[in-house]
């Protein structure tokens, strides 16, 4: 077997095959007994007909064709492994001679992992930045811990305002005519959330319980229904209930009644702490994210669309599960948004290619620190797979598979290497804050986390920014 490998552009190869005349013969007798195994042919059994007798009965293009489908999978396969040449996806193939007595002529053009070439990755011109807890920032976390502990109650001594729970019956028209979704008796809203039509709250607000009104809104032409845009609509509605949020008041008793707290001034002592732990959380995260982002720009690499195209489709993952915590199906998000399953892809592309140039230039820096992930911690992964998807039979095959198995071995390894490069910057800057490492567990507190102290000051933050790895075969 004779073959001349050229390069292409975005980390494409380009193999080129001459194979013997007598291997199409053999894979000629192969075909033959594989395709009388599928087809039952009279007088013998599955597998033992001769090959001139398949021949007659399915036909000679047809045992050609089955024979050079063998003959080329088979040669690609041992191309592949000879050369240590590591494919990210199926070859395409080209068969440009394929005639019994000749010699067969093929080529196969497929993406293949890309060589990354590393540029500075360790002398960063930037450092941590740690956002400073203050007052103001405790005081927001213990409003939202009383809003949680909120009740309702009937409101008589003053019209509606924001923020008040309503319920309201309405008949509407658009353009004069009803529609769909333009009536209810009964429709619960928080006023002020616009949750509805555009500006159809703002007509609420000032109304007493048992009130009629009547009032026309215009919906923009940029509303995101886009059935909708620039219609006009008139509405009749009536007030039926409303309850105002009573909220306790901060002080010790509130205090002791959410944890175990001897006062207010303990509880915001805790809620303290949390804050400037989590402010150290997200500094570490986002100074890891720098760090990768400046690793990504300095190396040189041609990264190939197989692997743009798995980011893609790793956002689009991401996408759904968003919506699903909404109520939302994706095919209800397009139609609301007025867009399309192709449009969403390209959209996400920019985002997908600085993705898989970050991990594959992460890959490459663990190669280069010989961060190795031992057999026994991918097992411990794949056990806890098993427990945390019991339920998902499919999810845990995944993991015990090969494919599921080198994806968290890079994982840990990707992971490990840009913690690995944090923990060098802090030790080689003593007067750095001490951001702790991803790994360090948190200290204990007597109130369970409260969403509002994991959110406060910066707008939610996820425990984790970095973006999920592409599988790296052989990183």
């Amino acid at each position: 077997m004779q073959t001349t490998n050229t390069p292409l552009p975005k980390s494409r190869l380009q193999m080129e095959f001459e194979l013997p005349a007598e291997r199409l013969t053999r894979s000629l007798d192969d075909a033959a007994r594989r395709l009388s195994q599928r087809q039952r042919i009279s007088g013998f059994r599955p597998g033992k007909a001769p090959r001139a007798v398949v021949e007659r009965v399915v036909g000679a293009p047809v045992l050609l064709e089955e024979a050079v489908d063998l003959l080329v999978e088979n040669a690609v396969r041992e191309a592949v492994r000879e050369q240590g040449i590591l494919p990210l996806d199926s070859p395409e193939v080209e068969v440009t001679q394929s005639e019994e007595g000749k010699p067969v002529l093929f080529k196969a053009t497929l993406s293949v992992r890309p060589e990354v070439i590393l540029g500075d990755f360790e002398n960063f011109p930037f450092k941590p930045e740690v956002e400073a807890v203050d007052e103001t920032m405790v005081e927001k976390v213990v409003d939202e811990l009383r809003d949680n502990e909120a009740h309702l109650e009937p409101v008589t001594d003053r019209p509606a305002a924001n923020g008040d729970y309503v319920l309201v019956s309405f008949d509407g028209t658009r353009d004069g005519a009803k529609f769909v979704g333009g009536s209810s008796q009964q429709m619960p809203l928080v006023l002020g959330q616009n949750r509805l039509y555009p500006g159809f709250e703002d007509h609420i607000v000032g109304m007493r319980t048992g009130e009629d009104r009547e009032f026309d809104i215009d919906i923009p032409e940029d509303f995101q229904v886009e059935s909708m845009r620039g219609a006009h609509m008139h509405f009749a509605l009536k007030l039926k209930e409303l309850r105002g949020k009573i909220l306790p008041e901060a002080n010790d008793e509130f205090a002791r009644s959410i944890g175990r707290f001897d006062s207010l001034d303990h509880l915001k002592a805790e809620l303290r702490e949390r804050l400037e732990e989590n402010a150290l959380d997200r500094a570490r995260h986002e100074f890891a994210d720098r760090i990768v982002e400046y690793a990504a720009l300095n190396a040189t690499i041609d990264v190939p669309d197989v692997l743009v195209d798995q980011e893609v489709e790793s956002m689009r993952d991401e996408m759904r599960s968003a919506l699903a915590r909404q109520g939302l199906a994706e095919e209800m998000y397009f139609k609301a948004t007025g867009s399309s399953e192709e449009a969403t892809r390209e959209g996400f592309r920019p985002q997908a290619y600085t993705r898989a140039r970050s991990l594959l230039a992460l890959a490459e820096i663990a190669k280069v620190k010989g961060i190795v992930v031992s057999d026994d911690e991918i097992e411990a992964e794949v056990a806890q797979a098993r427990t945390r998807y019991a339920t998902d039979r499919n999810l845990v095959q995944y993991f015990e598979s090969q494919r599921g198995r080198n994806s968290i071995r890079n994982t840990i390894r990707q992971s490990r290497a840009v913690e690995q490069l944090i923990d060098e910057w802090l030790a080689a800057h003593p007067d750095a804050p001490r951001l702790k490492h991803i790994e360090d567990s948190r200290t204990g507190s007597t109130v369970g986390t409260p969403p509002a102290a994991e959110d406060a000051s910066a707008g939610k933050v996820d425990a984790d920014t970095a973006p999920p790895p592409v599988e790296t075969p052989g990183a």
